[in-house]
């Protein structure tokens, strides 16, 4: 296999830090970017070494390019607030686009042997379920944009300069090291971190949505395998687990994971797909059978962690851009927010 000089982007965040560990484990040589803006520098393997810096900082991209033979970039770096999207939408092209773009031109500049990207079933939109690799793309956000954009400048970046690269559609994505703290994402974390708090677990809709969740080490198995499967170059892969749960089912497991009874606290439905889970079958074929962690105990894993923790509290996002339709609960905190800040 031989020893690579890797650089993954977002590896102090929740999927980035596993990743890094695993490839740390291998004996390969790791090199950590990331901001601290959703993860924490604690995640970091003490055997990788660690950048604190934006993809979006061209000249530092260069640096650690010139700098270093990089043999594979692993793409994380994302702020991956579907919802909040439409409502911050320069900030999300230019983190999860434009930096992007960065590292693509580096890795075509320095001859990388191969790209990893972290994309997202949010490419699909509100498509037919299961969500299959070959169904045309409609995303319904701008985030979903940003992730088709950066697969369609892989896609043209191999057929002009020969970058290879493989792509990865995770989805719902839950685990030890997942920024709790953080209320706009990752609805496992802020389930338990408001349980943590004392407060209800808040759903938006009535709940009925389905998703199906995927513990963090079904994806990274995965992902740390692709530059050694030569038959996944240039292909799209989704990766996940395979039964969708409403989220009411959800609630009531996370709240039997973190041992109290369900307290349930329905907001205004915002705009999102109603039934969001995709097929894994070609993952299967090119990297063979996998076992899954189920949902329990994925869930008893992370409340262990997450209990040993505690509770986490975030900034308000800072970088709003419209308020316009805007879910109310967000909206007041916000306007609450810039009305202190101006009292």
């Amino acid at each position: 296999m031989g020893r690579w000089n890797v650089l993954v982007t977002g590896g102090a965040g929740f999927l980035g830090s596993h990743l890094t560990t695993t490839l740390a484990e291998r004996g390969h040589r790791v090199i950590v970017l990331d901001d601290l803006s959703g993860g924490f520098q604690e995640n970091v393997d003490p055997r990788a070494e660690f950048v604190l810096g934006s993809i979006t900082d061209e000249k530092l991209i260069k640096e650690i390019f010139s700098g270093d033979s990089i043999d594979y970039v692993f793409h994380l770096a994302a702020y991956a607030a579907e919802g909040l999207s439409h409502f911050i939408k320069k900030f999300n092209y230019e983190n999860n686009l434009i930096g992007s773009v960065n590292l693509i031109n580096a890795a075509v500049n320095h001859n990388a042997k191969g790209f990893i990207f972290t994309s997202s079933i949010a490419v699909y939109g509100k498509s037919q379920v299961p969500m299959t690799e070959d169904m045309l793309p409609q995303p319904e956000d701008p985030y979903g944009i940003a992730k088709l954009a950066v697969e369609q400048e892989l896609r043209v970046s191999h057929e002009m300069f020969g970058l290879e690269y493989i792509i990865f559609r995770p989805h719902n994505v839950y685990g030890e090291r997942q920024n709790i703290g953080d209320r706009y994402r990752n609805v496992v974390g802020i389930f338990m971190n408001q349980i943590m708090q004392g407060q209800p677990m808040t759903i938006f809709g009535d709940g009925e949505q389905t998703r199906a969740f995927t513990y963090v080490e079904d994806v990274v198995s995965v992902m740390a395998n692709a530059p050694l499967t030569p038959s996944a170059r240039n292909q799209v892969f989704n990766v996940g687990a395979d039964t969708p749960y409403t989220v009411n089912q959800l609630a009531l497991k996370v709240a039997e994971a973190m041992g109290v009874p369900a307290n349930i606290k329905y907001l205004e439905a915002r705009n999102e797909a109603k039934h969001a889970f995709s097929s894994h079958a070609r993952v299967q074929d090119v990297f063979g059978p996998r076992a899954t962690v189920p949902l329990e105990a994925g869930l008893n894993a992370m409340a262990r962690w997450a209990q040993s923790v505690g509770p986490r509290r975030s900034k308000l996002f800072e970088h709003v851009e419209v308020l316009k339709n805007m879910p109310r609960s967000w909206r007041e905190e916000f306007s609450q927010a810039h009305a202190e800040v101006g009292s």
